[in-house]
């Protein structure tokens, strides 16, 4: 054909990390720390509430409502009312989504129009700079910054968002702020503090809050997760992003949501319902039951939101004295899947004549991969271009891994280490 075929929507946002080192990463059958996934297995009472839900008879293998399973938002709604301090109307603030991602996607699509300016702090989640950018919206970014140039960064709390440099950003375009709390790929645990700070701003600017906090449950040494929308003058302008998936260790699952006030929830159900309209029925029962389950022992040792981060602390340590003892420096997560590692500390000699134009992190991962066996994923990725140089002597490390992974992991990083 002579004519164009695509839409110019998809022009400059086909490349894909994931694609790409997800394919190098079976191609060389390699032991696996990029992808954000476990290798274990969820909680027995999600896997037995799926298991009932989809020999459950007809109901269960039928459409259920297109916004979301009644028992799914009826529960999200009780169990986020509390937390948020706000009565949540079940059939009005939720939408249930194929996962986080089409959350995301719902959002920026109904939210976001030609000419409109979105804030997004980095290091971000790779999908919003693309998402933004196919609605027609101009990414606009601020970086977290390590606290103190040239010393040693040793956890993701002292990388911080300064106030200046965000107010700075915004103009008359500007029509929301992106965060992700707790953050992929650094771990920080945004404080209430910091979020009241980005609150202010919103409010004094009308603007809306787009929060992914995908990895609310799972934070470390004390660090406390707080919602955004749970703020004053917040939950009337903030979306709220979660994962099933990403809560009960079942990212299979894909079922995710968007909770926020049914003025600006009833938009991306517009979205919804012109794209995916309905999410598998029994992956949204299997949820509701686990979350029904969570809401009566919340805040009691049987609870597996308490039960899993004490559980991911020790992988999270053993990671860490890995890496420091092969002469990389981690930067401890306060929360989430991931450990960031400062790699500027190694030489290495890449021979990959074909990797010589990439960023550095980017031929570090490819080497690590090829000549070691290790997966990772580059850190510049999760920034811009504008900023991405700034950021290319970081490697992310998934450390949500069964504790043989991680052994086969540390196996590799000391013969490696051995050998240098």
């Amino acid at each position: 054909m002579s004519r164009r075929v695509h839409a110019r929507r998809v022009e400059g946002v086909d490349k894909n990390i994931w694609v790409e080192f997800t394919q190098l990463a079976a191609d060389y059958k390699v032991v696996n720390l990029g992808q954000g996934f476990p290798d274990f297995s969820p909680p027995k009472f999600v896997q037995d509430a799926f298991c009932e839900a989809v020999s459950g008879g007809c109901q269960m293998h039928q459409y259920t409502r297109g916004f979301g399973h009644p028992a799914l938002v009826k529960i999200l709604a009780k169990f986020y009312s509390r937390i948020v301090g706000h009565e949540i109307e079940p059939f009005e603030d939720i939408l249930v989504t194929v996962g986080a991602y089409q959350a995301l996607f719902c959002t920026f699509q109904a939210l976001v129009d030609e000419g409109d300016e979105v804030i997004i702090v980095e290091p971000f989640f790779d999908c919003y700079q693309p998402m933004v950018k196919m609605a027609g919206g101009k990414a606009v970014y601020v970086p977290l910054r390590p606290r103190a140039e040239g010393s040693n960064v040793l956890s993701s709390g002292d990388w911080v968002l300064s106030a200046e440099e965000l107010a700075s950003k915004i103009t008359p375009h500007t029509k929301a702020i992106v965060i992700n709390t707790p953050n992929n790929p650094l771990g920080k645990v945004y404080k209430t503090e910091e979020l009241q700070m980005i609150a202010d701003l919103c409010i004094k600017h009308d603007l809306l809050c787009i929060s992914d906090e995908v990895y609310e449950w799972l934070t470390y040494d004390g660090a406390k997760h707080v919602k955004i929308a749970s703020l004053p003058g917040m939950w009337e302008r903030t979306i709220t992003i979660g994962s099933g998936g990403k809560t009960f260790s079942a990212t299979g699952l894909k079922v995710g949501w968007a909770i926020g006030s049914g003025h600006i929830i009833k938009h991306l159900k517009t979205i919804h319902q012109n794209s995916v309209y309905h999410c598998a029925t029994a992956a949204q029962e299997a949820v509701a039951h686990g979350f029904q389950r969570e809401y009566e022992q919340f805040g009691s040792p049987e609870s597996y939101f308490q039960q899993l981060p004490e559980k991911l602390q020790d992988k999270r340590k053993k990671l860490a004295s890995c890496l420091e003892s092969v002469g990389l420096q981690p930067i401890m997560p306060e929360g989430g899947y991931f450990m960031m590692a400062d790699i500027s500390s190694v030489t290495v000699d890449f021979s990959d004549p074909s990797t010589k134009d990439e960023p550095y992190d980017f031929r570090f991962v490819k080497w690590l991969i090829k000549e070691k066996g290790l997966a990772t994923i580059p850190v510049s990725a999760f920034f811009s271009p504008e900023h991405s140089k700034d950021f290319e002597k970081y490697i992310r490390f998934c450390f949500v891994k069964e504790d043989s992974t991680l052994n086969a992991a540390e196996d590799i990083l000391r013969k490696w280490s051995t050998r240098k």
